[in-house]
């Protein structure tokens, strides 16, 4: 189970970090996620896999789901238990994470179609669903497996993980018993990696967030490796790439464990004869877990395929076991923690039984190969001669057939006088190639046969060919039947040892992704960040944009804390507002995977949960509008943010009428505020700035530009400078450097004039009415207290009279002066009430003033004072009639 303490155990410092971040946000009734593509790593993604899941959940207004991922190329079992909300974000965001080919639900869930499963197919329809029986999820079956296939030195751990987690173990048995049913597989005892993630530990981002900042795919280009894990995959091995994936996709929120990796990273970026060792030890590795992985999984039916695939795997985990030593050695004289711990994992006692087993059955000059004949060729002299004799029959005549095969190319091509190319490839074997240009439109002799003709070659065989390679296939097949029985031997010896050298494949991960960290560092100038309760960033860069323009791009500042959370970042199009906030964002994931930062100085506080809200296109296929897809996710953030999450939006209600989009940018504004989460908002609106200016934790920022109405320039300066932009023009500036028409530009500003005067106007004329409304409640208060000196009332009745008279002309009063100007102190005194909402205070009469609250009002009014709670986010109050 992850700590915040450094374990003993020195595996701990492996772990990546999984699951998603925190407590599931209070419960909603209805689903409020926002729907995306589902995003995929096309051509920078990792070798792809075949990842088995099974859902099952619980019923009630906070759901518990359960899941289990069993990954059948990389034998890994994950499980984990999710307290969700109704929106079921967590769980999509665990698919979303691991990418599985085939979801697992209960039939009862597909007819009627239940909640999850619905919002499953929705958001992530690329995904295969198949309905299986509700037998298959039993709680005892699960339980069951975890004792037949878990290592023994992890299965009282995995078994106290499970205590109360019902739902997992329900999943884990439906899956494997899926797996044996439908798809033929099993594995071998004590030979499962399965480990059970808990809620915490990882930083929530949602599916919208991941395609939006590009995270793992370029939005322009899916092969584009301009995407952050583009950026930052330097790994040289398979698993490298895949812990780098799933790293981008849930960083840690766990301070120990970020220290120790930066610590690591350090160590290897500044000793340089280290870093070169480990790169090149890492350049040896083949994909390790899929070679254990074959090992340890058993076909129900055994096959001559299985068989022949039996040596390949033997071999490749022989040229794995070999490349092991090398990153011992190079890592020795190392300090921290985390390195320490890898170097202790890659001990040869962790694996020198299983390389004595090796040694003992195959040849040592064997090794994997890659091309076809290289590798039949150490299949068929992978066992060592003299332990079967009737195997060195077979493969003596496997060796003369090829002699045979020489031979006749060398005749052939004596006796027609071509210059003959031996080949060999799986499907048809030995045959021979020609370029065209050697026959001089001559045509080939009769004798050639099965002749494939192409632009510059020519390929063909002989009958005397094809009977040498039935000859050598059929020897081959027998080598290979001989050696089966060894083989299988063999690997039965080895999975009892087998844990151990899945716990180097998971250093091995670790440590090429940490080495791709380092040589980052020493060629992009990065910097190690600070965990703090602070964000202050100098000369922060986007790490994608400034690969694309190195030489161009302007670095920028940021500082962040409770007393200047929200930022409102104005600035004309094309300033660089959306880089800046995206840059943010950006930097925090990666310092929260452990890498250093494109800055000369940074400092970021934990983020449990990030949230972007930066698309602007239509959704055709779902028939959602700009509109639609941005309230919807923006829905979807309010449900779900908490004090320690990180939200980037960019220029929010643009897809409505202007006066629409103002008001529901101010009241999501209010309510962002109030979350006490960090917030960047780029934004059009510059009536926001003003509005929002002087509440709490509220900055205003601005991109610079530089305009010149002499020479008609405009200069993008990209850099964040305090307060909003105060020109109101530059569209129209930046209109007139491009080729319209001089006369449709000059139209423009006239009409922009006429507009900014007529709105100007009605200001003014908004004052003056507003002051006429004040003066005409003052008279009306006067004429009902002449009245009401003249009048019957007496006693404890004219008192409340004058009580309900004072509330009413207070709230009047209080909406006038507000209508009259909202950011000046015309008379009138602004101060903060207890709920931290701006207020009004009159002086009155203290002999009238009531010394409580009035629940109907919610008038306070102590020692002579009446003061009313009022935001801009409320509708202005209703007053009746004094005289009703």
């Amino acid at each position: 189970m992850p700590s915040t303490r450094f374990s003993t155990n020195p595996s701990y410092f492996l772990d990546c970090g999984s699951a998603t971040a925190r407590r599931p946000a209070t419960a909603r009734s209805n689903s409020g996620y926002a729907r995306t593509t589902r995003p995929t790593t096309a051509g920078t993604s990792v070798a792809s896999q075949e990842i088995i899941c099974a859902i099952s959940e619980s019923r009630g207004i906070s759901p518990t789901v359960g899941l289990a991922f069993v990954n059948l190329s990389t034998s890994e079992a994950v499980l984990c238990q999710i307290c969700d909300s109704q929106t079921y974000a967590r769980t999509v965001h665990k698919l979303a994470v691991f990418d599985p080919t085939e979801i697992l639900f209960m039939k009862t869930a597909k007819e009627p179609r239940s909640k999850l499963y619905s919002i499953v197919e929705e958001n992530l329809p690329q995904l295969t669903i198949t309905s299986v029986d509700r037998r298959f999820w039993a709680e005892r079956a699960g339980h069951d497996y975890v004792e037949q296939l878990a290592f023994r030195e992890d299965l009282e751990s995995i078994k106290m993980s499970l205590e109360g987690n019902y739902f997992a173990a329900c999943c884990l048995a439906a899956v494997l018993t899926y797996i044996e049913t439908e798809l033929s597989k099993t594995f071998s005892r004590h030979s499962l990696r399965i480990k059970y993630e808990p809620s915490e530990g990882s930083m929530f981002i949602d599916l919208s967030t991941i395609v939006s900042l590009e995270l793992i795919q370029n939005l322009q280009n899916s092969k584009s490796r301009d995407c952050l894990f583009g950026v930052l995959n330097e790994a040289l091995t398979p698993m490298g790439s895949r812990l780098l994936r799933s790293s981008v996709l849930q960083p840690s929120t766990e301070q120990a464990k970020l220290l120790a990796r930066y610590d690591a990273v350090e160590e290897l970026s500044t000793k340089e004869e280290m870093f070169y060792a480990v790169r090149e030890a890492l350049k040896g590795f083949v994909d390790s877990d899929k070679v254990l992985t074959s090992l340890i999984t058993i076909p129900t039916k055994a096959t001559f395929q299985h068989a022949e695939q039996s040596i390949n795997n033997v071999i490749m985990l022989k040229t794995y076991v070999n490349a092991i030593k090398p990153i011992y050695q190079s890592l020795s004289g190392v300090q921290s923690s985390l390195l320490l711990a890898i170097r202790n994992l890659c001990t040869p006692q962790e694996y020198e039984t299983i390389a004595d087993l090796i040694d003992t059955t195959l040849n040592e000059d064997v090794t994997y190969q890659s091309r076809p004949l290289d590798l039949r060729n150490q299949r068929t002299y992978a066992i060592k001669a003299g332990i079967n004799s009737l195997l060195d029959v077979a493969r003596q005549t496997y060796k003369e057939a090829n002699n045979d095969v020489v031979e006749l190319a060398s005749r052939l091509g004596d006796e027609y006088d071509l210059a003959l190319d031996l080949r060999y490839e799986t499907g048809r074997h030995y045959y021979f190639r020609l370029p065209v240009s050697s026959l001089d439109n001559s045509p080939l002799p009769e004798i050639f046969i099965n002749i494939f003709r192409k632009k510059t070659y020519i390929e063909f065989q002989t009958l005397d060919l094809v009977k040498l390679n039935q000859k050598i296939t059929d020897a081959h097949n027998e080598v290979i039947n001989m050696s089966d029985r060894s083989i299988q031997e063999l690997i039965e010896d080895i999975r009892s040892e087998i844990a151990g050298l899945f716990r180097v494949s998971e250093s091995i991960a670790m440590l090429d992704m940490l080495a791709a960290f380092a040589h980052l560092v020493t060629t992009q100038e990065y910097v190690r960040p600070e965990l703090t309760d602070t964000l202050a960033i100098k000369a922060g860069r986007h790490p994608i944009r400034e690969k694309i323009h190195a030489d161009k791009f302007v670095p920028n500042d940021a500082y962040a804390t409770q007393q200047s959370r929200f930022q409102i970042i104005t600035g004309c199009n094309m300033s660089g507002k959306s880089t800046y906030i995206r840059s943010l964002a950006l930097m925090t994931v990666m310092a929260q995977i452990g890498c250093f930062v494109p800055a000369q100085y940074a400092s970021f506080p934990i983020v449990h949960q990030l949230f972007a809200r930066v698309s602007t296109d239509d959704n055709v296929e779902a028939n959602v509008s700009t509109f639609s897809a941005e309230m919807r996710e923006m829905s979807f953030i309010l449900r779900n943010i908490e004090p320690k999450s990180m939200v980037i939006i960019d220029e929010l209600g643009r897809g409505t009428s202007t006066t629409d989009g103002l008001a529901i940018a101010i009241a999501i504004a209010e309510a962002l505020i109030e979350s006490h989460a960090l917030v960047w908002f780029t934004t059009h609106f510059h009536d926001l700035a003003k509005i929002m200016a002087e509440r709490n934790g509220v900055v205003n920022l601005h991109l610079a530009v530089e305009m010149s109405s002499a020479t008609s320039k405009m200069t993008m300066l990209y850099r964040i400078a305090d307060g909003f932009v105060k020109d109101k023009h530059y569209g129209l500036f930046l209109a007139r450097l491009l080729p319209f028409p001089q006369s449709l530009l000059d139209k423009a500003k006239e009409v922009s004039d006429a507009l900014s005067l007529k709105i100007e106007n009605q200001r003014k004329r908004s004052k003056t009415l507003a002051v006429a409304k004040r003066r005409k409640l003052i008279l009306d208060l006067k004429e009902q207290l002449l009245q009401a000196r003249e009048g019957v009332l007496e006693n404890e009745a004219f008192r409340l009279w004058l009580k309900k008279l004072q509330n009413e002309f207070t709230l009047r009063m209080v909406a006038l002066d507000a209508e009259v100007d909202l950011a000046e102190d015309d008379g009138v005194d602004v101060n903060e009430s207890e709920n931290g909402q701006p207020s009004v205070s009159l002086d009155l009469d203290p002999e009238l003033a009531p010394m409580d609250t009035d629940p109907m009002t919610n008038v306070t009014t102590p020692s002579g004072k009446g003061s009313i709670p009022w935001s801009l986010s409320e509708p202005s109050c209703s007053i009746s009639d004094p005289s009703s």
